[in-house]
Parts: C-alpha cells; structure tokens; sequence
C-alpha cells in the first residue's frame, strides 16, 4: 500500500472523532523532535522576525543556506566546519523552516496557501547577515537555496560579494512537482494531512526519502541522526515547506529573465546524476543567463554535493573569493 493510500485511508477512519488523539500524538512527537534537536546558535532579530543563525570561523564572511525541508543541521553537519577552516561561516534556517519565523503571519496557519518568496526570504536573510556584521559576503545556495541566493543578488545586489550555487534550482521545470507538494500546498489538504504525516511517518520512510535524496550515493555516515528530521515532520514545517516548494515556480519564472542583471562573480557546481534538481534543466542554462558565470559538472553526483563531494564544493567557494579579491 503506497503512502497516499495509508493516508487517505486514515483521513476517513479518524473523521473528527479522532481529532483530538491525532493531535496528542503530533505534539508529544514535536516535542520529543524538539527535545532532541534544541535550537543551536543564536537568534538574530530582523524586526519582529527571529531568525536561527550559527557562526563558526574565521575569514571572508560566507552565508550558507539549505535547501527544501532542511534546517541548519543540514550545512553544519560536516560542511560548515571545513569552510570555517578558512571563512566566518554564517549557517541560518531558512524563514519558515527550522527555528526561524516566517517573514509574516499571514504565511502561518493550518488553512494557508501562500509562502514567502525567495526574494522575501533573501532579504530578511540579508539583513540578519548585516547584524551579524556580514555587509557583503559570499552567499551558497543549495536546492531550493540556490534560488533564495540568486533572489539575494538580485534583491540586494550591493550586498553580495560573490554567489555559490549548488544544485540550485534557477530555471522553469516542465514536470509536475511530488503529490505531497501539491496536497499539502492546498488550503484543505495543507490543513489535514501534515497532522497525519506527523503522526504516522516511520523512521523507516525518512532514511528512504534520505537515501533519495542523496542517490546514487549513499548518505554520509551519522548524516540521518544529526540533522533531525523529525524538525522537518513538525506540522507546521511540513506546510511551510509545502507551501514554498508548491509556490516557487512562478517567482523563478519571473526571476530568469533578470539574471542579466547579476554582476559578480557566479560559480555553479552541480552533478549530472541529479534527478531531483535536474542539471540539463537548471545549471546548464544557468551558465549562459549569467555572463561570467562559471559551471563545474561533476559526473555520477546526485544532489548533495556539499557532503558527498565536499572538496569540490569548497574549491567552488575558493574560486569564488579569489574573483571577488576576497583571498
């Protein structure tokens, strides 16, 4: 029986009868996740929005921001430690994601639709890296960070020194996005089925979707105890993951024709066995949308570079300071 069928099998089985125990035991495994993985860092406060930050190193000032249903965990499990080798690394949750408010309450909610655009979130990260003390730094976006990154450059374009994207998503896709995507972005669904992923995902689900992920390579030794899932399986982060995934290509759509306008140095790294963030679709147009911009394609890499390929990512970043005259 697929997942979809489980949980529409269940939706008709609890009926509102069962609502209150559903919601007992998403809140007991909310805590429990919440338990297990505290907040680490610091929080900046960008208005009334709080946002997660960890600040590790020394050098050139580098943000680095995740990708689609991650958090922090994600680039502080062993990537951000070997850039602080060399850089002051600054590592946020993503608005929305983590332990970083949204950009606004009307994106809040069990019954809402909408998300913050990357161009939103660029900027309330843009302004969290300037309290830090980060005026204009190289800034890496993974996934569905590339795109927050490329919003930041063009958003922001004074306070950026050089641009890193990593299997970034850049460019309009053809394919319908995952059924969970589409369901939970709707207004309905948004509002009953996270409660049942909650509840009911088993740990088994989460290392396949791992595995997924980081297909055809395996997952990093210690990578699915350290970055928490059960943070991503809170209900109110599965639909602000939903929500901003089932949203983003209208803002990429209207994004690509202003890549023109990026000036500063661009590099591009991305693996030509990633099916999730495809290369052909994405960087490989990329490329020629951003003049300068300079693309590495890594063959048999699926879509975590930054773990399963980690040195040529951080010469990615290296080349990127140098052409900023940042080394």
């Amino acid at each position: 029986m697929t997942l979809a069928v489980k949980l529409l099998a269940a939706a008709a089985i609890l009926g509102a009868a069962g609502t209150a125990a559903l919601n007992v035991v998403d809140k007991r495994r909310e805590d429990a996740a919440e338990a297990a993985y505290p907040p680490v860092g610091q929080i900046v406060m960008v208005g009334k929005i709080r946002i997660r930050a960890v600040v590790m190193g020394e050098g050139p000032d580098l943000v680095l921001i995740h990708g689609a249903s991650g958090s922090i965990r994600d680039m502080t499990f062993d990537f951000a430690p070997e850039l602080a080798k060399h850089y002051r690394v600054i590592v946020f949750d993503r608005p929305g994601m983590g332990y970083s408010d949204h950009t606004d309450p009307v994106y809040a909610g069990a019954w809402a639709t909408t998300a913050e655009s990357p161009a939103e979130q660029a900027v309330v990260l843009q302004a969290a890296a300037a309290q830090l003390g980060a005026e204009k730094p190289i800034v890496l976006g993974h996934s569905y960070g590339g795109a927050v990154a490329l919003a930041w450059a063009l958003e922001r374009p004074n306070n950026i020194a050089a641009l890193v994207d990593v299997s970034g998503v850049s460019n309009p896709w053809p394919d319908p996005l995952d059924w969970l995507y589409r369901v939970n972005g709707t207004s309905i669904g948004g509002a009953l089925f996270p409660p049942l992923l909650t509840a009911f995902i088993s740990d088994n689900y989460v290392r396949q979707v791992v595995d997924g992920i980081f297909a055809p390579q395996p997952p990093t030794p210690g990578y699915d105890d350290f970055i928490g899932a059960g943070l991503s399986l809170r209900r109110d982060a599965i639909r602000a993951n939903a929500r901003q995934v089932n949203t983003l290509l209208p803002h990429i759509r209207k994004m690509v024709p202003r890549y023109g306008e990026i000036h500063i140095p661009v590099e591009i790294i991305h693996g030509d066995a990633d099916t999730i963030v495809p290369l052909a679709i994405h960087s490989i147009p990329l490329e020629h949308e951003i003049a300068g911009a300079h693309l590495v394609v890594l063959p048999g890499i699926g879509h975590m570079p930054h773990h399963v390929a980690m040195p040529a990512v951080i010469a990615a970043v290296d080349r990127a300071a140098t052409r900023a005259g940042l080394r």
